[in-house]
């Protein structure tokens, strides 16, 4: 007989809860739990395809090892043999930097990413750490542990009660919103509008969010630092900033700010931005008049030349505008599993070590992604000679793909690879170890909690027993530490234990608290003590079991002196490496772009999230396609017509794709988006290959970053388009 069962969706950061129809071992259908206390029976075609992700054909069921250069499937025991016994002597010989670790984005959306890793990377003891971070938000995390002395104090929009919200390079209509976690982010929009807020959007497109703007800003694209300073400088000289008492004793640098917005006035930036000096200003004051208002910044805003200067920009207006830490404003989200006890003041240090060929600093103990390939094909002492990639597949979300992809297929000693799919990185590896379906596993959002727009709390049991011969998520990790560490062969719940004793004595918690712990699993257990640790009196895993559809915990409040972890104590709201960053900016101001080039932006659909969705057919295809905006003025201009095939170049190279003309970007802007190029022989991902796209991250070299952040620069990048046919 058919049955239902909850589950948090795992396929975004917006973590809605679904309510799946099971017949048997097999999802029959997913729609929206009603009960569900954060997502109130929101759902979006994403968790409506979660069966066919599930029952994909396509997945892994077993451990594959390449033999005499091919892939077989292989045991569990064959397969962690193997990484156990190269590891450790590829260790001994050229030391722990010569393993580097690739964290993907669903690594991030699983139980068994967010308690694991940090023990891999322990165990290892390696700085070659590279993670989707630097292809997507590391500039928040950076420009919050330069204002705030933690990188994770990232504040989001109270978008329930803020009477005024600025977006920039955000389209949440499409993407469901990141850094701020929000099921039904399009409705949250309609409501502000309903009760009488405003929407104002800067994007150099005309987004689905955008046609829901009381004012949209079509600004050119990789200006939004600059008009973000302009902003500042309105605020600062019209004298209507106003901190407000809450923050005025939190804050230093505040008369240093004020000096260094003076040379990014409107009129200064308007050439750069072409957005009017006077559309600037009134944005500003409509901000500063607003009773409460919030900015936000996301991936447009951070994978740019100066994202790390637009996020902390964002949070400077908070500041400014009295709004930070502020209902209606940007608050930080207290999450059921936080720390407990107060904050140190270590503060944040950015390059604490560099890249071993290119020279860039760390960020959150990060090397950029776009360094990878060199540190693996670039002969030398420290080379990367070994890969652990987890639920990542870095040849398409990383700049100039194919030379990473050399890199793997003639650079490694060996390459181990977590994750489901035969893509276009997992095909070069040596072991790959496939998790279950997400039914299969328990689920419980460590991360995204902690940027939720509410404070709220949800556990989801595994609906379905796994598969014979299957092996649990977490219990895959647990192993996969205990073979790069000497300790093969050993439990798994040694990895458990060890992870359960760091959190007690880290908490300076009693040692017996162990034995009050009441989950039937090691991840289990390791939950159940966060949430007795967390801040939140009486919240076990038994209340969470006891409330299937989620536990709310109350609207977002003000608790800045619970995060600031400066050696101050304060807001450093003009850090030096920010300072240092700024005459760059100023400089860009008198940038003119080359003749004949366009700019590129990226977008995103909401049946897609990067490469990882494009083999499901309910998501891949209708308007879900790679194609090239471009506007109706150029594609004249250029001799494209709709539909036609256009070459596109860059500095790293040139692709081809069909052309849509459309007034949907504005002139002088195209637009591909992110996660395509499924053409690659050796995959195993049928839907995606019938339908490959292009790659866009192939027009990149891996030259353009963010200085601060290591960030990839995948925005605003200049261009040239010309017909397939054509010369």
């Amino acid at each position: 007989m058919p049955r239902t069962a909850p589950r948090i969706c795992p396929l975004c950061e917006a973590t809605c809860g679904l309510t799946l129809t099971l017949d048997g071992s097999r999802v029959t259908g997913a729609r929206g739990d009603a009960d569900d206390v954060f997502s109130k029976g929101f759902i979006c075609p994403k968790g409506a395809a979660f069966g066919q992700l599930d029952g994909d054909p396509d997945r892994l069921t077993a451990p594959l090892v390449r033999t005499d250069g091919r892939l077989r499937e292989a045991s569990w025991a064959e397969a962690f043999d193997l990484i156990a016994a190269r590891v450790r002597p590829l260790v001994k010989e050229h030391g722990p930097h010569a393993v580097g670790v690739v964290l993907g984005n669903p690594n991030v959306h699983t139980m068994a990413g967010a308690l694991y890793p940090p023990a891999l990377l322990g165990a290892l003891g390696t700085r070659s750490l590279f993670t989707a971070s630097t292809v997507d938000q590391m500039p928040k995390h950076v420009s919050s542990g330069l204002l705030f002395g933690d990188p994770f104090a990232v504040p989001v929009p109270d978008l329930d009660r803020t009477d005024h919200l600025l977006l920039i390079g955000a389209n949440p209509l499409e993407s469901n919103g990141s850094l701020c976690t929000a099921p039904d982010f399009p409705g949250r929009l309609k409501a502000l509008r309903a009760r009488g807020g405003t929407l104002t959007v800067i994007d150099p497109r005309r987004t689905r969010t955008a046609g829901l703007a009381d004012r949209h800003v079509a600004i050119r694209p990789g200006a939004d630092a600059a008009l973000l300073a302009a902003l500042a400088h309105v605020l600062v000289t019209e004298r209507l900033a106003a901190p407000g008492p809450h923050l005025t004793d939190r804050i230093d640098g505040l008369r240093e700010l004020e000096d260094a917005v003076k040379e990014f006035s409107p009129e200064a930036v308007a050439g750069v931005c072409d957005v009017p000096a006077e559309v600037i200003r009134d944005v500003a004051r409509e901000l500063a008049a607003a009773p409460t208002a919030a900015v936000y910044v996301r991936v447009g805003g951070s994978t740019v030349a100066f994202g790390t200067l637009a996020n902390w920009l964002v949070d400077v207006l908070n500041v400014l505008t009295g709004n930070l830490d502020r209902p209606g404003g940007a608050l930080f989200p207290l999450s059921a599993t936080s720390p407990p006890g107060p904050p140190s003041r270590r503060g944040f240090a950015l390059g604490r070590w560099r890249s071993r060929v290119g020279g860039h600093p760390e960020a959150k103990g990060e090397l950029p992604l776009a360094a990878l390939a060199e540190e693996i094909a670039t002969p030398g002492d420290g080379r990367v000679r070994a890969l652990i990639t987890i639920a990542a597949n870095p040849v398409l979300s990383a700049p100039d793909g194919d030379r990473l992809d050399r890199a793997l297929a003639d650079a490694l000693d060996l390459m181990v690879c977590v994750d489901p799919y035969l893509n276009e990185t997992s095909r070069h590896a040596d072991v790959i170890l496939p998790p279950p379906p997400p039914s299969r596993s328990a689920h419980f959002d460590f991360a995204f909690n902690g940027f939720a727009v509410r404070n709220q709390v949800r556990y989801t049991p595994a609906p379905v027993p796994l598969d014979p011969g299957a092996m649990d998520e977490c219990e895959i990790h647990a192993r996969l530490v205990l073979a790069v560490s000497g300790l093969h062969g050993a439990e798994p719940s040694a990895v458990d234990d060890l992870i359960v004793d760091r959190l007690l004595r880290r908490a300076g918690a009693s040692p017996d608290l162990a034995a009050d712990l009441t989950g039937a699993t090691g991840p289990e257990r390791i939950l159940d003590l966060m949430l007795r640790l967390g801040p939140y009196e009486g919240l076990t895993l038994d209340a969470l079991r006891a409330a299937p559809h989620g536990i709310d915990l109350g609207p977002l409040r003000p608790r800045l002196d619970q995060v600031l972890r400066t050696r101050t104590g304060r807001i450093d709201l003009l850090p030096e490496p920010i300072a240092a960053d700024l005459p760059r900016l100023r400089a860009s101001l008198d940038a003119r772009r080359a003749d004949g080039t366009l700019l590129l932006v990226g977008r995103r659909h909401l049946r897609s999230n990067n490469s990882w969705m494009h083999n499901l057919p309910a998501l891949n295809g209708g308007s879900n396609r790679c194609t090239l905006h471009i506007h109706p003025r150029d594609a004249e201009r250029l001799a494209v017509t709709d539909g036609s095939a256009v070459r596109v170049r860059s500095a790293g190279g040139e692709i081809e794709a069909p052309a849509e003309v459309t007034d949907a970007v504005r002139e002088g802007v195209v637009s591909l988006p992110h996660g395509w190029g499924h053409d690659r022989p050796g995959t195993r991902l049928s839907v995606a290959a019938a339908r490959p796209g292009a790659n866009v991250n192939q027009l990149l070299d891996g030259s353009l970053l963010d200085p601060l952040s290591g960030t990839a620069v995948l925005n605003a990048f200049e261009v040239t388009v010309r017909p397939a046919l054509a010369p």
